[in-house]
């Protein structure tokens, strides 16, 4: 282990920062690190647990100054709607699509499955948004 890992390891057990900061501290150390030598076998993809949206704009929209949007969340929750969907009843899920579709959202619960939420997550990576405001940046991804 080396040092800058332990130190953000006895920060933790200090109670200095919380797991989620130790947790972020550690992956940019990991980031930050020279790649493995050749012939050394490379280490999975850590499983994202975040999908984050991010949007900043240059344009002030009529407010005070440029506009920050920053949304993080767990993966885990939307893995367990998924699941939660998969319980419900068939009537119920018709009812919500209907409910879903007048507020402008024709999305089908019904249709909604595990393996899909693991494969959107593996594909954010190539997500690309266009925004019509050149001053405008949306970025999605997982971490």
């Amino acid at each position: 282990m080396n040092e800058q890992r332990r130190q953000i390891l006895q920060m933790l057990a200090e109670g200095k920062i919380t797991a989620d900061e130790a947790e972020r501290l550690i992956d940019a150390l990991e980031r930050q690190q020279p790649e493995s030598p050749q012939g050394a076998v490379p280490r999975p993809k850590a499983r994202p647990k975040y999908l984050r949206v991010v949007v900043n704009s240059e344009d002030d929209g009529g407010g005070d100054g440029p506009s920050r949007i920053n949304i993080q969340v767990p993966l885990q929750l939307l893995r367990a709607g998924v699941r939660i969907a998969s319980l419900l009843p068939p009537q119920a899920l018709t009812k919500a699509n209907a409910e879903l579709r007048k507020s402008g959202m024709p999305i089908d619960l019904t249709e909604l499955k595990p393996q899909h939420l693991e494969e959107l997550v593996e594909h954010l990576d190539e997500v690309t948004v266009d925004v019509d405001d050149p001053s405008g940046k949306v970025q999605i991804f997982c971490e």
